[in-house]
């Protein structure tokens, strides 16, 4: 019997058609399946959007959260087609919105339309579906013969076929002439029935740190009714506190209740708040350590946990919680 497959299609470049206006969302999920001819699956195809996934926002997430958790049943698998810009942010957030999933959740798209003769669409494709009847549960991408944890994920290239790469954690699988080949000991999402938790809040702000910024710019943020901060700081998670000091405006965010996380603008390697002087004034004002959480992560669990009305030690908190596998555990080295 053939393994049951749902397909949502949300649009992307993967099904992009040319226009005056350039490349748009124009093709459908049956017409991204049609391109691969016959399939060993039983495939059941749902298209919920067409949009390039630039516009692809926190109401999408929830979308394509419902649909998933709604129509799952009576299915092995789940393959999303989407725009690879804002990818990342999709997957980990649906990493969230849909703790303990039973089964695996795959997004793929392309760097060229399905319809163009070199497009890298058709592997892609087929990639995603065989990891959907993976049995593994759990929210991963697919993309140039890799499978990501979607919460690891991060978009490296434009126009580059490996457009995605895992950087502070192995690949879940890789694809080779052995067929789909598992990576051992890999994290799992979270124990217990899988629940639909879509609440959140997005004001939330990204800020990446330049030598010179004006501490004013944080009292901003939090006058134009930010929620939530997360840093790219220098290096390990360093703040400067010289001339101007950004260490004091994060504790008068923290001060005024608004949670400020501190990830690293490197993407490779994990940040160390406690290694230097510039890192430790920061944690003693309160900021919360990102770890090696990758930005878009960071992002989109700031902003499902304050969705959830948790308070800002709760926030801490579950910031030291690794859900999926979006954190690594300090006794564990990177790879």
């Amino acid at each position: 019997m053939k393994k049951k497959i749902l397909l949502l299609s949300t649009g992307g470049t993967i099904a992009s058609v040319a226009s005056e206006l350039g490349l748009q969302p124009g093709q459908t999920g049956g017409d991204l399946l049609a391109a691969l001819g016959p399939l060993p699956y039983d495939v059941t195809i749902h298209d919920i959007l067409k949009l390039d996934s630039t516009n692809i926002q926190p109401e999408e997430w929830q979308l394509i959260a419902t649909k998933v958790y709604e129509m799952r049943g009576g299915f092995d698998g789940v393959v999303i087609t989407h725009g690879t810009d804002t990818m990342a942010y999709t997957a980990s957030m649906l990493t969230f919105m849909l703790p303990g999933i039973d089964l695996p959740v795959v997004l793929t798209g392309s760097q060229l339309p399905i319809s163009t003769p070199l497009s890298d669409a058709p592997y892609n494709l087929r990639c995603a579906l065989e990891m959907a009847v993976s049995g593994i549960p759990g929210v991963f991408i697919a993309f140039d013969r890799k499978i990501l944890l979607g919460c690891r994920s991060v978009k490296v290239r434009t126009t580059g076929f490996d457009a995605f790469e895992s950087v502070k954690a192995p690949a879940v699988a890789t694809i080779n002439s052995d067929g789909l080949c598992l990576t051992p000991n890999l994290p799992r999402p979270q124990s217990g029935p899988c629940r639909l938790e879509t609440a959140i809040d997005s004001r939330v702000v990204l800020v990446k740190l330049i030598p010179g910024v004006d501490p004013k710019l944080f009292r901003a943020i939090a006058s134009i009714g930010s929620r939530g901060v997360v840093i790219e700081a220098f290096g390990s998670g360093g703040l400067n506190f010289i001339r101007r000091d950004l260490v004091s405006a994060m504790g008068e965010l923290v001060a005024e209740g608004i949670p400020v996380v501190v990830c690293s603008q490197c993407l490779y390697e994990r940040s160390d708040m406690t290694k230097y002087e510039v890192g430790r004034r920061a944690l003693r004002e309160g900021v919360i350590p990102g770890e090696d959480m990758t930005s878009e992560c960071a992002v989109t669990k700031l902003m499902w946990a304050l969705g959830q009305g948790m308070t800002q030690a709760e926030i801490a908190d579950f910031f030291r919680l690794s859900v999926a596998g979006e954190i690594t555990p300090k006794d564990r080295p990177l790879p």
